[in-house]
């Protein structure tokens, strides 16, 4: 019997089954960032979800067309109601203490592009089918506003380009924010200007001809507003209607529905079917802060300590951001960060023990392969029932249990188990790092690159007797804050962590 994917749904407040357009094929957006600086680990839960999502629909073999964007110019400060100035961000992170290392913004927008990415693989999130960026979809932007304006949904003045909320009935559906509460005009003022309709209407072009980021259009030198690029960059990917949109929980109001309102008003069709947000992080139970000393990127986790990282296996940072049901506020722990070590050196064991998938046969074998195809059932089960990751983590737990608890490991058992090790890495993405990231394994993992050279080296100095070459080695490698242990297969090694 095949599966329905089922999870919750934003706009009609219920789990229901993701429903495709073709048959078997998922079109789907999810929101990516503004990168004026490195992404923080609450927008990677974000992210994993979406990245779940893929993977859950791929384990049903379903076809998936996944975009997500790169937001490199356009998104205001005020945007999010903290900057009544509406401040681009990219600008105001230049001229941060962080922004002096740059020549100029486009320098600045590259190099958090870029630094996006590599956390991405680190994380091991897989590529996008389609990842555009806001700056190199202008014409298609700007084509957008001038639609708006002929079919009477925008409105121009002498400081922009206006979307009327009064044109579009149906504003505040997914927020449940409607006309007939006021809105919140008190911070919704998204830009000051005395010629605006309606204190509710918002940005879709601002003119400034001394903007560091600017564009010429119909209405002079300027750039767009941030909600008019998601809607542009989704329905030039995926059509005018999408089978599902994901998020953050911050980007419901105003974002998504200011995204539903225009994508719309051009198209007079549904925007998206199904709405997923994921909700937000805290760490140690309280606000992420710089200065409370709790704001953590993946870097700051992940790097080597000589690079002021914790030099934390990225993966167990992976299985943080899962241990919690994304439709429920997560407090992020160091805590429950040293138990996801602890379970990723045991699933190293499982790896060493069998083999890596890619080094042999995979197949469920026998009645013990029986068994781990049926925890693989069980955590896939779990994830197409509202993506609940703690139980689907719980399965992945409990077979690793069971195999490092069983005394003889036959030839069929460990292609079994290498099975289930893909199996499992396909959909929760947290057993070793997936070539599909986009990144070899040893570009993903500096430190394995640097540990097996050495590891070869020791077997070779001991065969050959060269004792003391052979303990330098290990000093070497515990300089590393690696452990090494010598078995009858061979010799072994895990990372050391600090927590």
């Amino acid at each position: 019997m095949s599966r329905e994917f089922r999870i919750y749904n934003t706009l009609t407040r219920s789990v229901e089954p993701v429903r495709t357009q073709k048959k078997n094929h998922l079109s789907f957006y999810s929101c990516g960032p503004t990168v004026y600086s490195y992404a923080h680990i609450g927008n990677f839960r974000s992210f994993v979800t979406a990245d779940l999502i893929f993977r859950t629909a791929r384990a049903l073999d379903w076809d998936v067309t996944y975009a997500t964007n790169i937001t490199d110019v356009g998104h205001l400060t005020e945007d999010d109601f903290t900057d009544p100035e509406g401040e681009d961000r990219m600008v105001k992170a230049l001229k941060s203490k962080e922004g002096e290392q740059f020549a100029n913004v486009w320098d600045l927008a590259r190099y958090y592009s870029d630094t996006l990415i590599e956390d991405w693989h680190r994380l091991n999130l897989l590529e996008p089918t389609i990842r555009p960026r806001a700056t190199e979809h202008m014409r298609e932007q700007i084509s957008a506003v001038e639609q708006l304006i002929e079919k009477g949904h925008a409105y121009e003045t002498s400081q922009g380009v206006y979307f009327s909320v009064t044109s579009f009935p149906n504003y505040g559906k997914l927020s449940g924010n409607t006309l007939d509460n006021d809105l919140e005009q008190s911070v919704r003022d998204v830009v000051i200007d005395d010629e605006k309709k309606d204190p509710r209407d918002f940005a879709l072009w601002k003119k400034d001809d001394k903007h560091l980021m600017q564009w010429y259009s119909p209405w002079g030198w300027g750039f767009p507003g941030w909600h008019i690029e998601c809607s542009v960059m989704s329905m030039s990917y995926l059509g005018e209607t999408l089978d599902l949109h994901a998020g953050g929980e911050d980007l419901i109001f105003p974002h998504h529905e200011c995204e539903i309102a225009q994508s719309e008003s051009l198209s007079g069709k549904p925007f998206a079917t199904h709405w997923v947000h994921t909700r937000f992080l805290q760490v140690e139970g309280e606000k992420m802060s710089k200065s409370l000393g709790n704001f953590f990127t993946v870097r700051d986790l992940s790097a080597a300590e000589e690079d002021g990282g914790k030099n934390i296996d990225p993966l167990a940072v992976r299985m943080t951001l899962l241990s919690g049901h994304y439709r429920k506020p997560f407090n992020f722990t160091m805590k429950t960060l040293k138990g996801n070590v602890r379970h990723r050196e045991r699933l190293e064991e499982v790896i060493q023990l069998s083999g890596h998938p890619d080094s042999g046969d995979c197949a469920y074998e026998g009645d013990f392969g029986v068994i781990l195809k049926g925890m693989y059932e069980r955590a896939l089960d779990a994830l197409t029932e509202d993506l609940n990751t703690p139980s689907a983590l719980a399965a992945l737990f409990g077979g690793t249990k069971m195999i490092l608890s069983r005394s003889d490991v036959s030839d069929s058992d460990k292609s079994s188990i290498r099975a289930w090790l893909r199996d499992m890495n396909d959909i929760l993405g947290v057993v070793y790092t997936s070539s599909e990231t986009g990144s070899s394994d040893d570009a993903m993992d500096p430190l394995a690159a640097a540990v097996e050279p050495l590891l070869l080296e020791r077997t070779k100095a001991r065969a050959e007797g060269n004792w003391a070459r052979a303990d330098e080695i290990r000093d070497e490698l515990t300089a590393l804050k690696v452990e090494i242990m010598d078995t009858p297969e061979g010799p072994k090694w895990k990372r050391i962590g600090n927590l």
